[in-house]
């Protein structure tokens, strides 16, 4: 494990325990000498996260688009970011956060962090992301989305072993437990 694509929103949310979230979870990456791969704005969660990385002395890679860069979106410290990825387009950018990172954890945030996470973990299960998917659970902000798994589950539309290879967690200890001893999902033949 030496690169985590962490997802999280171009907003902060309206509680002070998501910023303090992530700064703990930057200073988390720091202190295992774990890469940031994120989406390279400069604002909310994703400039806290990545601010935080840079002032610890660690290392960020962002992956933005052209389009982003054009709307002005990508961080005003990309110059100190340790590399840099401009794709065409939003597909191109999750695909490439994947390609080039060992692990994904999705931060709170709004529709465009779930929907990242799970296009990684509806990847994984299919074979084609290698990678752990984690939701840092900060103040159950994820717990109606594990019971929704939990009913994916239970109702026959996501397999039991599937359903194990996703963690729901507020504990970056059981976190990092989770992502360092993660064995991919066998891929299911259709036969």
């Amino acid at each position: 494990m030496k690169r985590i694509a962490v997802y999280c929103g171009a907003s902060t949310g309206d509680s002070e325990v998501y910023i303090n979230a992530t700064k703990k979870l930057a200073s988390w990456l720091v202190e295992h000498d774990l890469q940031l791969i994120y989406g390279g704005g400069g604002v909310g969660l994703m400039g806290i996260l990545s601010d935080q990385v840079l002032s610890e002395g660690g290392k960020v890679h962002g992956v933005t688009t052209k389009q982003l860069v054009a709307r002005g979106a990508e961080s005003p410290r990309l110059k100190e970011l340790s590399d840099l990825t401009v794709t065409d387009n939003m597909s191109a950018r999750k695909a490439e956060m994947m390609n080039i990172s060992n692990g994904c954890i999705a931060l709170p945030g709004g529709i465009g962090t779930l929907e990242e996470i799970t296009q990684a973990f509806s990847w994984a299960r299919l074979g084609d992301n290698p990678n752990p998917c984690v939701f840092y659970n900060v103040n159950g902000y994820y717990d109606p989305l594990a019971e929704m798994f939990d009913k994916m589950t239970s109702e026959g539309f996501l397999t039991p072993e599937d359903r194990k290879k996703v963690l729901f967690s507020d504990s970056l200890d059981e976190i990092y437990k989770f992502m360092s001893t993660y064995v991919p999902p066998r891929v299911r033949e259709y036969k």
